[in-house]
């Protein structure tokens, strides 16, 4: 390659990244001021990098073929600042794309008037007053929580995080708790500023005020004294999982509902966010998110099921150990997991493979399942091995699942990865429920194995929060439709 051709090449680089840094406060601007979740097939850039920015252009490439037009793309978003629109999810790849492709010479500004006209002069909030919510505990789950729900914190969610109720620890109780939100050893840190109030026992967080209650039961917190009222109570602690022990918490005044981060007992609803949340109802006062590896691998059961029929499977997981493990050999009320968890693999079972059929009742006993802990500390996955209703192919599978990836009804749940050197770290951070690793699909006749990667920390937390914005009445438009 001749100089000429590598100063072109450093040159073209340069003018996408000066797009990609106007962009973004554009971005910003659209959320704050319109509620506007922007995508890029699939891929979320509100509160991201420069970098991130061109990273999801080049990932169009996975679905299209090519890398995404920021020169076009800047041009849209440029344009959407000029027009008064109401809370949606906007993918901003899709909607790219879909101006190239008509090819009429219209501008950004009439294309957007068309294609958004359902919201655009329309900015009433989906909500009028500010809903509050509650973390009860604040461990893996409860901490990610936090950061996701401090980070949609603006005019078009609606939905604030006011406290979160924990035990209180032996000495500086407030500031490790601030600690722990600030620094994470898997997520990395806290995108923003945290500040501690010792006066008013609270954490403030990118201007949030975020009161720590010390509470001694769910039945026994006053929360109309610190200011909260109709609140979700999000339990993210699992010391309660049937009906008669999250009814606590309804107990307390100021509780309107509550959502458990955790596969629920009795008769308690098991929601898949996406997939059978249209079973939700107002008069559900305690449903549960159902777990991780339920949330994972569902929505690809379904795109399955629909399409080619599911006579009978089984569902191994590769899962990271957890925080009921043991660092080191010690004794533990459960088969094996005494046994040190960095140090081990160790089977173990799973409820995942039951749990699908209170989401798809029509897959009832036609699962079994297991799973396998394995020394990681986030990102697991999980084998699927079935036998399906009629013969087919790896592409024609893999065609399949790459649509309803694109498609707006899985779109949340369902992320597809072509690479073929992706590995568990690589997925640290997703936000989708599962990411179907399509080079690892085989195919024999009606046998089919797929293996769904999954960040059972980070893409569960999501899952649970658009759940959460559900229950408080929380519904975007998505676009293009």
């Amino acid at each position: 390659m001749s100089n000429e051709q590598e100063d072109q090449l450093l040159q073209a680089y340069i003018q996408r990244q000066e797009l990609a840094e106007q962009m973004l406060p554009m971005i910003g601007r659209l959320y704050r001021n319109y509620g506007i979740l922007m995508r890029i097939y699939g891929r979320a850039i509100n509160n991201v990098t420069t970098v991130d920015i061109l990273k999801t252009h080049r990932f169009a490439r996975q679905y299209t073929g090519e890398e995404l037009s920021i020169q076009h793309s800047f041009q849209l978003v440029e344009a959407m600042e000029g027009l008064q629109l109401a809370p949606a999810k906007i993918d901003l790849g899709r909607l790219t794309n879909k101006w190239r492709a008509a090819g009429n010479g219209v501008s950004a500004v009439d294309f957007l008037r068309e294609e958004l006209a359902p919201i655009v002069g329309h900015q009433a909030p989906p909500l009028k007053e500010a809903r509050d919510v509650v973390l009860y505990g604040f461990g893996r789950i409860g901490r990610l929580l936090a950061r996701l729900l401090i980070e949609r914190t603006g005019k078009g969610n609606k939905m604030r995080l006011r406290a979160i109720v924990v035990r209180k620890g032996k000495g500086n109780d407030l500031e490790k708790r601030a600690a722990l939100l600030r620094r994470d050893s898997v997520h990395g840190p806290f995108n923003g500023s945290i500040v501690v109030d010792a006066e008013k026992c609270g954490i403030i967080a990118n201007g949030v005020f975020i009161k720590v209650i010390y509470g001694e039961g769910p039945d026994k917190i006053d929360y109309p004294a610190h200011g909260i009222s109709n609140a979700i109570v999000i339990d993210n602690t699992g010391s309660w999982r049937d009906e008669a022990g999250l009814s606590l918490h309804l107990k307390s005044p100021g509780v309107s509902r509550v959502l458990l981060t955790a596969p629920g007992k009795g008769a308690l609803k098991n929601i898949v966010f996406g997939i059978n949340s249209g079973d939700l109802v107002d008069e559900d006062k305690i449903v549960t998110a159902a777990s991780c590896t339920t949330n994972a691998i569902v929505p690809v059961l379904k795109a399955l099921n629909d399409k080619f029929g599911i006579e009978h499977g089984h569902v191994e997981t590769v899962h990271s150990y957890t925080n009921d493990q043991n660092l080191i050999d010690n004794y533990h009320s459960a088969d094996r997991r005494g046994r040190s968890a960095p140090l081990n693999m160790v089977i173990t079972e799973t409820g995942a493979a039951k749990a699908v059929a209170k989401a798809l009742p029509e897959l009832t006993g036609k699962l079994t399942g297991n799973s396998i802990r394995v020394p990681t500390p986030n990102v697991s996955m999980a084998i699927l091995n079935l036998t399906l209703g009629v013969q087919t192919t790896k592409e024609e599978i893999n065609a399949h699942l790459r649509g309803c990836a694109l498609s707006p009804e899985y779109q949340e749940q369902i992320d597809y990865s072509t690479s073929t050197e992706i590995v568990s770290s690589d997925l640290v951070g997703s936000r989708h429920a599962g990411v179907v690793d399509s080079q690892a699909t085989i195919a024999n006749g009606r046998n089919v194995v797929l293996y769904v990667w999954y960040d059972n920390e980070f893409g569960y937390s999501c899952q649970v929060v658009r759940l959460a914005q559900q229950m408080a009445g929380i519904q975007f438009a998505s676009f293009p439709a």
